[in-house]
């Protein structure tokens, strides 16, 4: 089953054959994770580069003062590691931890790189979809800077609402940069219209 979700991954970006599949799929091990489990700390390095099949990922960072700052979520069908951390082999700045039970597949740096040599066409899927992370990336910096809290609330309600159901009011304020009392103020407003 999570194999199938991984090759349905990749047919969605372009197209591998049967063989080309199974040699991909060869270099990618499953990994089970406890609810509450990081599977990356700041100061560590980024020895894996995952596809989540099961459950659920906050990737974040936390400041001098101690304060966590969400940058993402990953849920299954989705891409989660540190990609400077990944590529140069570097300690992280960020923590990516479990935020329910989770199952995800793992490549490591050198498996990618004989994958590449083995799929030529594997190096160009990435590619394709390095190229997409870095354009939602793009969005949502001018989102952050063009739109109010309350718009990027209901933007993020609108946009992942397969995520905003399993997260809480100050994972979502730290997602958006605000606080959780305004995302409250945000709930309760909305409740009394009947929305």
């Amino acid at each position: 089953m999570s194999f199938n979700l991984l090759k349905a991954n990749f047919l969605k970006h372009t197209s591998l054959t049967d063989d080309e599949l199974n040699s991909i799929n060869h270099y990618y091990e499953e990994r089970q994770v406890d609810k509450g489990e990081y599977i990356l700390r700041q100061g560590d390095i980024c020895r894996f580069e995952g596809f989540v099949t099961k459950g659920c990922f906050e990737i974040s960072t936390t400041d001098s003062q101690g304060n966590e700052r969400i940058l993402y979520f990953a849920a299954q069908d989705w891409w989660v590691m540190e990609i400077d951390s990944f590529i140069s082999q570097t300690s992280s700045e960020l923590d990516i931890k479990a935020i329910e039970p989770s199952r995800l597949l793992v490549i490591t740096k050198t498996d990618k790189e004989k994958l590449y040599q083995e799929v030529p066409k594997a190096e160009r899927l990435f590619r394709v979809m390095s190229q997409r992370a870095v354009v939602a990336w793009q969005r949502r910096l001018i989102r952050n800077h063009t739109m109010t809290a309350e718009e990027r609330y209901f933007h993020f309600l609108k946009t992942y609402p397969e995520i905003s159901q399993r997260i809480t009011n100050k994972q979502i304020a730290s997602y958006l940069g605000i606080t959780q009392e305004f995302v409250s103020k945000i709930r309760k407003k909305n409740l009394s219209r009947g929305k």
